[in-house]
C-alpha cells in the first residue's frame, strides 16, 4: 500500500461491489491523495456519498467509459487507474451484444488512450475466467479487453503509462452472482440448478481486492495476473445455503460454459507459477522483463474450476458466504 500515499487513483464503475470494497481499503490502509469515482450512475453515487459521507478525499464523477471526452476530463492529475467498469451479466450480454461490445472493447480503448494522453502512470484492469476460451458474448469481450490492455503497453511508447491486468473467478456475494440469488429462492421451496456437474472458481471480494493491490505493485506492465483460488461444485453451494430445499436442474443457459478456465493450453507456454499466483506473460516482442523468478509451467497446462487441486469444503464454503 506504500505506493499509493500521496497518489490520486481513479476507479472506472467505482460504484460496484469490488469499487466499493477497494475504495474502503484503500481509504483505511493508504495515504492516498485523492481517489474517483467515475460511474454512470447517479443513485449509486448518491448512496455511495451517504456511505462515506465523512470521507473528504473521495470525488464523484458522472461518466461513461464509452465517453472518452469526459473520461479523458476525470483522469487530469491522477496517477493510478484501475479500470472495473465492463457490462458482465452473461444472458444479459447474449442478448444485447452491441451493447456489451461498446462498454466492454470500446470503452477499454477509450480508458488505454485517455490514460497514455493524461500521463497515468499504472492501470489495471480487472477480467474474469470467462475471458479464458470464451464461448459467450461476455467472455469475447474480455478477452478483447485483456489483449487490448496488454497491447497498450506497446501503444505507450515512450510515455510512463502502464497497463496490467487482473483475471480471477466469481466473487462472493458480489451483486448479480449466485449466492444472493439462491438465498432469495430458497424461501420458494426450489432451488434451479442448470447442471449438476457444474464447478466454478470462488473467491471473496476482500481477496479480489487485496490481489488487485498487491499486482498494482509488483506490475511491471503486460501481465495478466491469476491467483490460485479454490472450485467448488455449485450443487455443494446450493446444499450449503439450504440443505433442506429441492434442486431442480433447469438446464444450461446460453453462453454458460460447465467449467470454467483461467488460463488455457495456449497460454501455458507463456505461464508463471509464482507461488500463490500465476503470471502470464506477453507474446510481444518489446516483454523482455527478467525479474520473474517463477516457475515455468508444463506445456498444455490448464487451470481449470474442474481439474483445480483445491477445493471448498462445506464448512469453508459456509464461512466465506457468512462474512460475504
Amino acid at each position: 500500500m506504500m505506493y499509493l500515499n500521496n497518489k490520486s487513483i481513479l476507479v472506472t464503475g467505482g460504484t460496484g461491489s469490488f469499487g466499493k470494497k477497494f475504495i474502503r481499503k484503500v481509504l483505511d490502509s493508504s495515504a492516498a491523495r485523492r481517489i474517483v469515482i467515475y460511474s454512470r450512475d447517479e443513485l449509486k453515487q448518491y448512496e455511495m456519498r451517504q456511505e462515506f459521507a465523512d470521507e473528504k478525499r473521495l470525488r464523484f464523477f458522472i461518466g461513461d467509459v464509452r465517453d472518452k471526452d469526459r473520461l479523458s476530463r476525470a483522469l487530469d492529475g491522477v496517477d493510478v487507474v484501475i479500470h472495473a467498469a465492463a457490462l458482465k451479466q452473461v444472458p444479459a450480454a447474449e442478448y444485447n451484444p452491441f451493447e456489451a461490445v461498446k462498454t466492454n472493447i470500446h470503452g477499454a480503448q477509450n480508458v488505454i488512450d485517455a490514460c497514455i494522453d493524461r500521463g497515468v502512470e499504472r492501470v489495471v484492469a480487472l477480467s474474469t475466467d470467462k475471458a479464458s476460451s470464451p464461448n459467450n458474448l461476455y467472455g469475447a469481450t474480455k478477452l478483447v479487453s485483456d489483449k487490448l490492455f496488454v497491447a497498450g503497453n506497446a501503444y505507450a511508447g515512450a510515455k510512463r503509462t502502464r497497463f496490467a491486468v487482473v483475471r480471477y473467478g466469481n466473487v462472493v456475494g458480489s451483486r448479480g452472482s449466485v449466492v444472493p440469488f439462491f438465498k432469495q429462492m430458497a424461501a420458494s421451496g426450489t432451488l434451479p440448478i442448470t447442471d449438476e456437474r457444474m464447478t466454478r472458481f470462488w473467491i471473496t471480494l476482500d481477496q479480489g481486492v487485496q490481489f488487485v493491490l498487491d499486482s498494482l505493485e509488483r506490475m511491471h506492465g503486460g501481465e495478466i495476473f491469476v491467483p490460485k483460488i479454490p472450485s467448488m461444485y455449485v450443487t455443494d453451494l446450493a446444499r450449503v445455503i439450504a440443505p433442506e430445499t429441492k434442486v431442480e436442474i433447469v438446464g444450461i443457459r446460453p453462453g454458460e460454459k460447465l467449467h470454467e478456465e483461467m488460463i488455457s493450453p495456449h497460454d501455458s507456454r507463456r505461464t508463471l507459477d509464482m507461488g500463490n499466483h500465476y503470471v502470464i506473460q506477453p507474446e510481444m516482442e518489446w516483454w523482455q522483463d527478467s525479474n520473474l523468478q517463477g516457475q515455468a509451467v508444463a506445456d498444455g497446462f490448464s487451470y481449470s474450476s474442474e481439474t483445480n487441486t483445491e477445493w471448498l469444503s462445506d464448512e469453508e464454503l459456509r464461512e466465506m458466504i457468512e462474512h460475504a
